[in-house]
């Protein structure tokens, strides 16, 4: 059964101001639906064809020829279906209970994971991701080129930020750090908790 680009779960303008409308239609729209008709291309006729794009993307290494394709396009399906569920029009503010407890004995405070987070994406040469993982034993920030997945190297992501310019240029231009700083005001926390609720 082919990849299909997942209904956003809310409108296109439920992000304002901080992510714009223009901005999350043409994200979503446009460059997510290349991703999965380019992934679907890569897999058609293959043994992956019907298998979940995490199954896949944990075995990158038995696609032979197809792994850059699906490295690339399967990754850029799944990172966006994940963050289009990261980002709420009740976003924001700061996580509670047991993640929030984790943040803390990880990074310091939640400031602090915030700085790091911001970090990661705003010193990511070119394009990619900066995302909170849970590497198996703990919570780490890392960053990733294009549109590769932790999920690749055996970690779980739990939340990310999309540092390609086609998600933030439309309103914000060059400046990344400004993009990242207006982005924490949709996260949604909720999803967040609950996945990590389900690996810690």
């Amino acid at each position: 059964m082919a990849y299909k680009v997942p209904p956003l779960p809310y409108d296109y303008n439920a992000l304002e101001p901080h992510i714009d409308e223009a901005t999350m239609r043409l994200h979503h729209d446009k460059h997510h639906q290349a991703y999965v008709d380019k992934v679907n291309a890569a897999v058609e006729g293959t043994e992956w064809v019907d298998k979940p794009i995490e199954e896949v993307l944990q075995n990158l290494g038995k696609l032979g020829d197809k792994e850059t394709a699906v490295r690339n396009n399967g990754g850029g399906h799944y990172n966006h279906s994940l963050f289009w569920e990261w980002m709420g029009p009740d976003g924001g503010g700061e996580p509670d209970g047991d993640l929030a407890s984790a943040i803390d004995s990880a990074f310091g405070s939640f400031s602090k994971f915030q700085e790091d987070l911001k970090n990661a994406g705003v010193n990511q040469f070119g394009s990619g991701w900066a995302w909170l993982i849970h590497d198996g034993s703990g919570l780490a920030v890392v960053s990733t080129p294009n549109q590769n997945n932790p999920i690749s190297d055996g970690s779980t992501p739990l939340l990310g930020v999309d540092v390609w310019e086609h998600a933030y240029y439309l309103k914000y231009q060059n400046r990344r750090p400004d993009y990242i700083d207006a982005w924490w005001n949709v996260v949604n926390w909720p999803k967040v908790a609950a996945t990590y609720a389900a690996v810690a």
